[in-house]
Parts: structure tokens; sequence; C-alpha cells
């Protein structure tokens, strides 16, 4: 009878505790409203630059540039460094047949023009079809990050037929989550910051194009961008990728997979594909965060990873990561908790 009424307490205990915790769960704060992105910012960095893969058809491109035939070619060409200029040159006679060398150099040089400040004058561009975005941002007089991409919208209104138009948004709302829209390499984040947080969400990997796939990831201790500023990549964040704990350190200096601060933990192997229920509990004041991953949703959590590094704490937004082109990820449910009440991960218990 002893061991029964231990036995019984024990459980009596158990029961207590989850009922607890879920009662914790349930108060947590959404910070999605399954609807819209109220409350995120949306940062695509291709809105604001060109990639090697935005030139549909390099042989034509080049050959406007280097003839300069038309207004925009030749308003280009007198901006192009003169090592460039004589690349392209090359380039079209056949004299230089290393395309990914001369597409590289034209690219950062165009790169370059296009962060450079405002370009754009009434007589090249006036024979040229703008669409919406960049008329309206025309009609704004853009400073800062919003000329930098009335100057890449202008380009890509010039040459329609050789390079990609990118669109300004990364992320948009489907089916009551949050779904990158494989356009690049992007975060989307929160438009308040934090600092102490219990962080509760669903997710699943939907599917990538051919040669593109990552897993899911989200950024915590993020440096947030000051009006104008161009945005640190990947926000300078800790990157958890989820469900199966992989990891990288984006802070300034780092930029790379990390050493001891990650930690494994456990063997568990989830299925992107599916639903996971994931919780991160962390701390910028001690620089520590973890991550537990149930699989179904609603199942007992396991552990995955655990960071800990004092110098890594930074009070600022959550983000959810696009980490390339051709990504479809879907979140949703996303709550917070602020100032928790206690640190230990309540979904494993």
């Amino acid at each position: 009878m002893k061991t029964i009424f231990i036995l019984g307490g024990t459980i009596a205990m158990l029961a207590t505790g989850c009922s607890w915790q879920q009662r914790q769960l349930n108060r947590m704060t959404p910070i999605f409203d399954g609807r819209s992105l109220q409350g995120w910012i949306d940062q695509e960095n291709n809105a604001g630059s060109l990639s090697a893969g935005n030139i549909t058809n390099f042989d034509a491109f080049a050959k406007k540039l280097n003839e300069k035939s038309d207004a925009v070619s030749a308003l280009l060409n007198g901006r192009l460094e003169e090592t460039n200029r004589s690349l392209l040159a090359d380039y079209c006679s056949g004299a230089n047949t290393n395309t990914r060398a001369i597409r590289s150099a034209v690219v950062k040089n165009l790169n370059a023009i296009i962060a450079s400040g405002p370009f754009y004058a009434e007589e090249p561009f006036k024979k040229i079809v703008f669409r919406p975005e960049t008329s309206d941002l025309l009609e704004m007089d853009p400073k800062g990050q919003a000329l930098v991409r009335l100057n890449k919208l202008l380009l890509e209104d010039a040459y329609p037929d050789d390079l990609v138009k990118t669109p300004s948004d990364g992320w948009t709302v489907k089916g009551g989550a949050i779904a990158s829209t494989g356009a690049g390499r992007g975060t989307l984040y929160t438009a308040g910051d934090y600092g102490r947080f219990r962080l509760t969400f669903l997710m699943r990997h939907v599917s990538a194009n051919p040669g593109r796939e990552h897993q899911a990831c989200i950024l915590i201790f993020c440096r947030r961008p000051e009006a104008g500023e161009k945005p640190l990549d990947a926000l300078g964040g800790i990157q958890f990728q989820v469900p199966n704990g992989g990891h990288w350190d984006y802070r300034p200096g780092h930029n790379n997979g990390g050493g001891s601060e990650f930690i494994k933990v456990g063997t568990a192997k989830f299925d992107p594909h599916e639903w996971s229920q994931v919780e991160i509990v962390a701390d910028a004041r001690t620089g520590t965060a973890r991550m537990a991953v149930a699989q179904p949703p609603g199942s007992q959590a396991v552990e995955v990873l655990d960071f800990k590094d004092s110098k890594a704490g930074q009070t600022g937004p959550i983000a959810l990561q696009m980490h390339n082109d051709g990504l479809f990820d879907e979140y949703k449910d996303l709550k917070i908790e602020v100032g928790p009440g206690t640190d230990r991960l309540l979904t494993t218990r």
C-alpha cells in the first residue's frame, strides 16, 4: 500500500505539474494573427542588390552595355569602372570568354552603382515603362535603403528581357501560416525587441527548388538596423535550424558554424516536412538559449539544441530566415512570453 500511495502521489504531482505547464503556455501572447504580417518587417536581401543569377541573358546584357545601344546602357557604361568596360569589350569581341569572372565583376560594379546614390535622370529613362512600385518610389524622393531599392527597380524595368524582376516581399500569409515565397535570401523580423523570452510556434519545410535545399531557420539575439541603414546579413543573429538543431553564428566577426557554444542535445531526428512544435527559451543577459521540438505537435518535446555565449546576448528582434532563394517554409501559432517565470523548457515535461 505504501508503494501504491507513493506512486499515486507521484502521478498526482505530475498531473498537477503538466496542468501548470499548460496554463503557462496558454497565457503566452500571440505575435502573429494568422491573417496579416502586421507587427513584422520583411527584409528581402535581393530587394536592393543584383546577383549573378538575376541576369537571365548575360550575352545580350553585356552587348547592350558595351555598345551603349540605348540611353540607359550609355548611362551605366559611363559609370562602370574602366577595367570592367575593358572586360566587357574583350568579352563581346571574343577575346575573353571567362563568362563567370566577367559576370561577377560586372554584377559587383552594378551593385556599387545601385548603392552609391540616385542615378535616375528623366531623359535616359523617358522610354522605359515603369511598374507601379517604381513609379511610387520615384514620387517619394526616397533615401537610404528605399533609394537602393528604387535604383534596382529602375535597372530591372530598363532591361525586362535580361534581368529578373525580384519582388520586395519575401514572405506572405497562406492558410493561416507565415509562408516564405522563395524569392531570395532574407528575413522577416519582429517590430518589437526581446531580451529574455519563451517563444513557441509550429513549423514545417514544405519544399525547395532543385539544388536549393536548406533547413528552415529562426534567428535570435538579432541586431535591428537603424532607419535607412542596410541590415546586417541575417541581422547578425544566432541561427537555430528547425527541427533538427543545425546552427550558425552570424555575429559580426564570426559568420561560422560556431564551436563549443552550440551543443546538440540527444539523437532525435524529425521529418522537416511534417509539422513540428518548437519551443525556444532565451536570455540575452546570459547569452543562453535552448530549443525543444515535438513531432507531432502536442506530443512530449525533446531538447535538441543548447547555446551559451555570454558575449552573444543581444536584445533585439526575433527573425524567421529564408536562407536562400527557392525555399518554401511555413510558420504558424507564434506566441511569446516576455520575462518567463522559469527558464525551463515546458514542452519537454
